[in-house]
């Protein structure tokens, strides 16, 4: 998918490592830790969001290295379905609207692609597959992302380093960031 072979398996390595990570985070919620109010929807939101990330991390990874051969209309239903979920819950949900937006544009963008490969040859090998504007308002959004993650990652409210498990969730987040602006920079 991803010119070279070697850069095609390393970001699925990549995004399938932070996929899998989302799944155990989905057997266990660090997020609800010293918060019994609230902690049920806390726990809720928190596997919400892990699911996605999930299924966003490992889909990318199998999209990475089969590309084409898989046909778009499995890539629209498995990617386009939790897409309108997702504006929807944004719609009708105040809490948490920013992070399901975010989980909506990368369900769209995964849907973008693999229409976009469907429409040209089948494979990302800078043929152009894909309306250049959207394209490129996507890399904007995931490239800005990407580094707000980075940042975010980087510095606490306090200016220390996130450093152990507190971080993973982060690193995970800024993977998937850069892999999907990878992905679009090479369609």
């Amino acid at each position: 998918m991803h010119g070279p072979v070697l850069i095609s398996w390393l970001l699925a390595l990549l995004t399938a490592a932070a996929g899998a990570y989302c799944l155990t985070r989905l057997r266990r919620s660090p997020c609800t830790a010293g918060a019994p109010p609230r902690a049920g929807t806390r726990r809720l939101i928190a596997r919400e969001s892990d699911a996605a990330e999930a299924l966003m991390g490992l889909g990318m990874a199998a999209m990475a290295v089969t590309g084409g051969a898989v046909p778009a209309a499995v890539w629209a239903s498995l990617f386009g379905l939790p897409a309108a979920v997702f504006l929807l819950a944004a719609a009708h949900a105040p809490a948490r609207r920013a992070h399901r937006l975010h989980h909506a544009v990368g369900a769209l963008a995964m849907t973008y692609m693999a229409l976009a490969m469907a429409a040209g040859t089948g494979h990302h090998h800078g043929t152009g597959a894909g309306t250049p504007l959207v394209t490129g308002a996507l890399l904007l959004y995931f490239g800005g992302y990407s580094l707000w993650a980075g940042a975010r990652l980087l510095h606490t409210s306090a200016g220390t380093l996130v450093v152990g498990a507190a971080g993973l969730p982060r690193a995970c987040r800024l993977t998937m960031g850069i892999g999907m602006f990878a992905m679009l920079l090479t369609m």
